[in-house]
């Protein structure tokens, strides 16, 4: 029988296309095996035999769950029993026994797994340029990267390859390769969906992301995989709140953005349409913001990161890459007393953003301030990598819910994209309003 055309790829097209009968879970794997491409999107991809039978398999169910025939991918640091796990460093690779908590529940709702996806070796960046599995550019050319570090999930569901993604994100991993892509990345509360059998980075702050081409796929995704854990120890129960955009307090920055003129002008546009959206609009000064931000890296919470990789760095040094260990490494020169006086700092910034709370319910800010190419990431590797995490580092060291959502293009044919924000547990309220802005 001739394969049947899949033209859409969205989780809301294949379900369509799933209940009219239109489309078998065999007609998509088959249109995912053709759209496999050398783009450095993959580290391990699922034979496709397996893939074939896994088909077979879901359409064989007696029932049709939320997420029947879906395909996905997840990043190389989240466990999948049978295939290894890299981190993005060959020497570090693992067999798992266990698959992670998370990518299991996405499975047990029909999903389909096509592979694990590239990224910043040991997560650690915002470029997907640091991984010796080969650099991640842009779907949008121009010599751009795309972002990390979950390159790779970002890549397969831009190049719609697969209908959504599993990503991880501390310093905005779900968020930046979401934006220099063109989709939709979802960083939730923290401790709502289970890291259990994922590669921790900074465990403390770490949560799974979700990439999707549209909002209705992530937030689809998003109440599949919300689940409390007892294999995770940061795993959480937060109340969850569920508004009309129609009721919002939107919050706008009160000064010029630290972007470049390009994304500053987009945002501009973009901060329009949204305060169209809300009840009323106000500014805020997000100068807490992004002092607190600006804490993870210059202060010690990348000492963290190496309660995580720091043994393997002491005896393999030569296998983690140049920039990734100078970054590792940095972590050592902070002692316990600079701990605290972190803590401290952040505890301070976290009060007067709490506060601030109090008047809005979401706060909008574009998630990147700029792009960048592979060449100005090679001349200054560190320094273009902060560039990139202005507008997020502080989301998990503040507890707080992102959707990161296409915000069109610069003049010059960047993409932009806006975050929508808010404090832990507005993470329904963030994708109802996100659906309205599309």
């Amino acid at each position: 029988m001739p394969r049947r055309p899949v033209p859409d790829l969205s989780v809301t097209a294949l379900r369509a296309a799933y209940d009219t009968g239109a489309l078998q879970p065999a007609d998509v794997v088959e249109e995912v095996l053709g759209r496999i491409a050398d783009d450095h999107s993959w580290i391990t991809l699922v034979p496709a035999d397996d893939l074939r039978a896994r088909a077979a398999e879901v359409a064989a169910r007696g029932d049709r769950p939320k997420l029947y025939g879906i395909p996905f991918a997840v990043k190389d640091n989240i466990d999948v029993a049978g295939l290894p796990t890299t981190a993005g460093c060959p020497d570090f690779a693992y067999r798992p026994d266990r698959t992670a908590e998370v990518v299991t529940r996405l499975l047990e709702a029909g999903a389909m797994l096509v592979g694990k996806t590239n990224l910043d070796q040991f997560a650690t960046g915002l470029t997907g340029t640091r991984s010796p599995y080969g650099a991640c550019s842009s779907v949008f050319g121009s010599g751009l990267v795309s972002g990390g570090s979950s390159s790779g999930s970002a890549l397969a569901v831009a190049t719609r390859t697969v209908s959504f993604a599993l990503g991880t994100d501390t310093a905005g991993s779900g968020r930046v390769p979401a934006a220099l892509n063109g989709i939709v990345g979802l960083k939730p509360t923290r401790g709502l969906l289970s890291a259990a059998g994922v590669v921790p980075a900074c465990r403390s702050l770490d949560c799974v992301s979700v990439f999707a081409g549209d909002v209705a796929g992530a937030a689809a995704v998003f109440e599949v995989a919300l689940a409390r854990s007892t294999a995770d120890p940061w795993s959480r129960t937060v109340a969850l709140t569920r508004r009309a955009p129609g009721t919002l307090r939107l919050g706008v920055p009160d000064a010029p953005l630290d972007a470049d003129p390009g994304q500053a002008d987009a945002f501009a546009r973009g901060r329009q349409r949204a305060t169209a959206l809300a009840a009323r609009t106000r500014t805020v000064d997000v100068r807490p913001f992004l002092a607190a931000g600006d804490l993870l890296y210059e202060g010690p919470w990348v000492a963290e990161r190496l309660v995580a990789v720091g043994d393997f760095l002491d005896a393999k040094p030569d296998s983690v890459l140049p920039v990734t260990r100078t970054v590792l490494e940095t972590g050592r020169r902070h002692s316990a007393v600079d701990a605290f006086r972190a803590q401290h700092r952040l505890r301070e910034l976290a009060a007067v953003v709490d506060r601030g709370w109090r008047d809005i319910d979401l706060l909008v800010l574009p998630t990147v301030g700029t792009t960048v190419t592979h060449a100005e990431v090679a001349a200054d590797p560190i320094g273009r990598n902060a560039a990139l995490g202005r507008y997020t580092h502080f989301a998990n060291l503040l507890d707080l819910a992102v959707v990161a959502v296409p915000n069109g293009f610069t003049t010059d044919g960047r993409p932009a994209s806006l975050s929508l924000i808010g404090p832990a547990g507005t993470d329904l309220t963030l994708l109802r309003f996100a659906a309205a802005l599309a």
